[in-house]
């Protein structure tokens, strides 16, 4: 499997096609204009995308839409609840901020599409001719005054409704208290007996219930990224914010010189990003690009840009999500993600079994959009990135590396998760929302809207703060850590807040199915 997850395509005025190595969104142009609406049009395709088989369900693309008029800033577009097209084989779900509410146009606006296959089917999915239509004139905006337009697309995968089993019976630190989470009213307080082990109720035996019942507990399906976030998906969101947002959003002032790392100022362990043009404070912004061999030649084929992004803090992620309309995932749905509706195995990884290779692995073609696994890929055992794996590495792969390998023969080399979702163990740890604190549990699942606040930050007003992460945690594992930590049940810094930027730090985004 191919593995890039993000992808811009500035269109209208620059009339550019940028790509990367799986998801791709081409020929970006607005069409029928009335003097009121205007269809955004493209092509949109990626690899490897399935509908049906045996988990019976499917990915998506996540796709949302920037425009800027003049040389303003670039904002967000709000698509209408209806009238769009969706090519033949494909549907289009769209997503309000609030899912549970009334659409309204400024209020409740379409933050995003979710895309895929209208039927069963695998492989390569395309769909040419993709329409959104946009009521411009409901923000006041004069058709004439829209000089430039990006669409952006993140593969998702779809977790399906339904009960699961949270902790394990094993050595894992600190994890839940075996319990079948029956419902979707997070507050359910656990009792009787659970099909999958333990009580039955909205969250684990032993742990105090969230504040509100719509706490995301797992239980309801919802849409969870494929992979983690990328360098290339990280560059892109911060091309498009202020000068002052970009501050915030940055280990390094935007004017520094061309070259200088943005999120840590050596580019260390892997992380490529540099600033290729500065910025001028505090009017103009800085333009960002990877440039993960260090030669200065911006953008090349071996520049990191599908390596999983580190260096992230806390405040880092939930901008990015909020900016793309998503929102962080839970503890609960972390594990959700991870098992399935299977019954749980004592000390097992993401991928079902307690197996794990391990030799530490050599890479073929680094920093390319085909990084692969040279030496002692396990055609047996799990593959995941953590210690021993990694080796003198020294940070984390590319995203859905593991998959892509010729020896791949299903779930466990994949190192992917039952329904699919790559890398939740190992590589770059997991930020989810924990249960065990008080601003944890004070989380409602509300969704980015697409808008940041003025200093960069986000503006989810129930989750966990971004500059002190005061009640998100951290699981899966990463690059550096020892494999205990990628267990399914691990929740050794699961309550523990962490607000730096550091070099195993990553994550992931999801969202309630429309």
């Amino acid at each position: 499997m191919q593995a890039f997850h993000f992808l811009p395509l500035l269109g209208l005025l620059a009339g550019t096609t940028l790509h990367a190595n799986n998801i791709q969104v081409t020929n970006t142009t607005l069409v029928d204009n009335t003097g009121s609406t205007v269809k955004v049009q493209f092509d949109i395709s990626w690899e490897n995308s399935w509908r049906g088989g045996g988990v019976n369900n499917w990915d998506a693309a996540w796709v949302f839409v920037k425009y800027r008029q003049g040389q303003g800033n670039w904002q967000h577009v709000y698509v209408n609840l209806s009238g769009h097209t969706a090519p033949a084989g494909s549907l289009i779900e769209p997503g309000l901020v609030d899912p549970g509410a009334t659409h309204n146009a400024t209020s409740n606006p379409v933050v995003g599409l979710f895309l895929h296959r209208d039927a069963d089917g695998n492989g390569t999915f395309t769909a040419n001719g993709v329409q959104l239509l946009w009521d411009y004139s409901v923000f006041g905006i004069a058709f004439n005054d829209i000089s430039q337009v990006q669409v952006f697309a993140i593969e998702m995968v779809y977790v399906n409704q339904g009960a699961f089993a949270a902790g394990g019976g094993g050595t894992e630190v600190y994890a839940f208290t075996l319990t079948t989470i029956s419902t979707g009213t997070a507050n359910t307080a656990p009792s009787g007996t659970g099909s999958l082990g333990g009580q039955a109720g909205g969250f684990p035996t032993g742990q105090t219930a969230p504040t509100s019942a719509t706490w995301p507990n797992g239980f309801n399906a919802f849409y969870c990224m494929k992979y983690e976030v990328t360098q290339q998906g990280y560059v892109d969101f911060l091309n498009t914010l202020t000068y002052t947002q970009q501050a915030t959003r940055t280990a390094t002032a935007p004017t520094s010189a061309a070259g200088t790392g943005a999120l840590i100022s050596t580019n260390a362990n892997r992380n490529g990003i540099d600033i290729q043009i500065p910025g001028v404070s505090p009017s103009t912004p800085a333009q960002y690009a990877c440039n993960l061999n260090g030669n200065g030649v911006y953008g090349e084929a071996t520049d990191g840009m599908d390596v999983a992004c580190n260096y992230m803090s806390w405040g880092d992620l939930t901008a990015y999500l909020d900016w793309c309309g998503l929102r962080p995932m839970t503890e609960l749905e972390f594990e959700k993600a991870c098992r399935g509706p299977l019954l749980p195995v004592a000390n097992e990884y993401p991928w079902g079994t307690t197996s794990i290779a391990g030799s530490a692995y050599t890479l073929a073609n680094p920093g390319a959009a085909n990084e692969g696994i040279a030496t002692n890929y396990s055609s047996t055992f799990g593959n995941a990135s953590t210690t021993i794996t990694d080796g003198a590495i020294d940070g984390p792969l590319r995203v859905g590396i593991f998959a892509a390998n010729v020896s791949n023969s299903g779930r466990v080399t994949a190192g992917a998760s039952y329904y699919g979702i790559m890398e939740l163990g190992g590589n770059l740890w997991e930020r989810p929302v924990t249960i065990g604190n008080p601003s944890g549990r004070a989380f409602t699942g509300t969704h980015g809207n697409g808008v940041l606040a003025v200093g960069g930050d986000s503006d989810g007003v129930t989750w966990p703060t971004p500059g002190t992460a005061d009640g998100a945690g951290s699981r899966g594992g990463h690059w550096n850590g020892g494999q205990p930590n990628a267990y399914v049940a691990t929740r050794g810094i699961a309550t523990f807040a962490v607000s730096s930027r550091d070099d195993d730090n990553g994550g992931r985004g999801c969202r309630l199915v429309p």
